[in-house]
């Protein structure tokens, strides 16, 4: 299994803001997360975030979801506790992207284009101050310095990529291989999470994690350990 910080940090790449508050009272938001995993918020004139002071106490909540045929399971709910800080200029673009992402809102080219102007929708982000943390079975709460100094999982975006297709064209087989490991027939299978340390599959309402002889090390190395479980004898 990924090391927490390193979950955490592939969880919050993909995450999308579900629940911004603002000293405590709820506030619209709208927004993503950066490079550095700290989250992004477009704010609007007359949203409580637009004219408060910079150091605001903020919470930002985001969920990272994943589709399992009609359904949508949450992977991962995560909390990112902090203070509202302006988006420098230099870093605007990126952030704007970032927040386009999740949500497409015409007010980015606004923000950009007005940037600095006190009428003007703003960027902001969160400086970090502890991360609260629910992923399967796991919870927890990590420091800012344990969540900025981990990276996402550097093959995460080729094991979403393979996890999709094999739970859109290959679960008979999954499903199959994932029998033959637990000695038993495995009732509604799905591939739930996959990294270079192994798989963890939902059987049913349960996960079970199956872990790789050894950790994959690219791509190629991924799609030829998960080959492993789905043929597996």
């Amino acid at each position: 299994m990924l090391p927490i910080p390193e979950r955490v940090r592939t969880l919050a790449a993909t995450a999308s803001v579900a629940k911004l508050s603002v000293d405590g009272a709820p506030s619209p938001a709208r927004g993503g997360v950066d490079g550095r995993g700290r989250p992004v918020l477009l704010v609007l004139p007359g949203e409580p975030l637009h004219g408060v002071r910079e150091d605001a106490v903020a919470a930002v909540n985001l969920t990272a979801m994943r589709q399992l045929g009609d359904v949508t399971h949450p992977r991962g709910l995560l909390e990112v506790q902090g203070w509202a800080e302006a988006v420098p200029e230099r870093e605007a673009r990126a952030a704007a992207v970032a927040v386009a992402a999740h949500s497409a809102d015409e007010s980015l080219f606004e923000a950009l284009e007005r940037f600095g102007e006190r009428n003007a929708p703003r960027l902001l982000r969160l400086d970090v101050g502890q991360v609260v943390y629910l992923t399967g079975q796991e919870s927890g709460l990590l420091d800012a310095d344990d969540y900025l100094e981990a990276s996402p999982d550097p093959l995460s975006e080729t094991a979403e990529r393979v996890l999709a297709h094999v739970n859109a064209a290959h679960r008979a087989q999954l499903t199959a291989g994932v029998s033959r490991q637990l000695g038993e027939a495995a009732g509604e299978v799905w591939l739930w999470e996959l990294d270079r340390f192994g798989a963890t599959v939902r059987v049913d309402e349960s996960l079970v994690r199956f872990p790789w002889p050894v950790p994959a090390k690219s791509g190629l190395c991924l799609e030829t350990a998960l080959r492993g479980l789905l043929c597996s004898c």
